[in-house]
């Protein structure tokens, strides 16, 4: 089931059934809406549920759109989580496809296709800072795990597997520290508990006692459009 049609002033829902999943879950992107449901779940119910979430989709939908044609200007600066000034961004002909400069705090890019390289240069900082701050958590809150990889999934913020390897979304780095913090107790608590139970929210609670202000500002986050942009 690829697809489901719902209603006129919407895209089409793709339907994706994951092994893990346990209830049915919305995900409005500025690309489209995904809707990710357990393996037992039946059409009539996946149809039930959409009707259901009807309003609420084409309110958030029509709002996500106008932000996204609002923004569709490309970014002079670039917020990293690791740093507390931004990067200046600058267009121009040059050979590599981008290049920090740390010291004055500017980001080169190439002018050809530059939200490629916009996106090159987000995920060359996530693989390079990600790691090192989600060790630095892992070393505070006393949880270790075994790697980690940074990716870029589409309906994930991180995730942690039965071996302790955690992914990490590069997407991250776009958001406050608080956000990124929050992403990493999460997934370290897995090591502790591989499941969603009541122990592992208290161990999450432990060490993020903000963690459902948390949830919800994630859950809210829309990245900009030049990185979903597909070259």
């Amino acid at each position: 089931m690829p697809s489901v049609s719902l209603e006129a002033l919407l895209p089409e829902v793709k339907v994706v059934r994951h092994a893990r999943a346990r209830n049915l879950r919305l995900r409005v992107e500025p690309t489209g809406i995904r809707l990710t449901v357990p393996p037992f779940c039946t059409k009539i119910q996946i149809q039930q549920f959409l009707k259901q979430s009807e309003q609420w989709l084409i309110d958030t939908w029509s709002k996500q759109q106008q932000q996204l044609n609002q923004a569709r200007d490309f970014p002079e600066v670039l917020c990293l989580f690791f740093h507390s000034q931004p990067f200046h961004i600058i267009q121009q002909q040059q050979r590599y496809i981008f290049k920090f400069d740390w010291e004055q705090h500017q980001l080169f890019i190439r002018n050809q296709q530059p939200e490629a390289a916009l996106q090159a240069a987000v995920l060359a900082y996530a693989k390079q800072f990600l790691p090192e701050y989600l060790n630095q958590v892992s070393r505070e809150i006393g949880l270790s795990y075994q790697a980690c990889a940074v990716r870029r999934p589409k309906t994930r913020w991180g995730s942690c597997s039965s071996k302790h390897d955690i992914m990490l979304n590069a997407a991250l780095v776009l958001m406050p520290k608080s956000n990124v913090r929050a992403v990493c107790v999460h997934e370290l608590a897995h090591t502790k508990h591989f499941d969603h139970s009541a122990a592992f929210w208290n161990e999450v609670a432990k060490h993020d006692h903000n963690y459902l202000e948390h949830r919800r500002q994630l859950k809210q986050i829309q990245l900009p459009h030049w990185y979903y942009k597909k070259i």
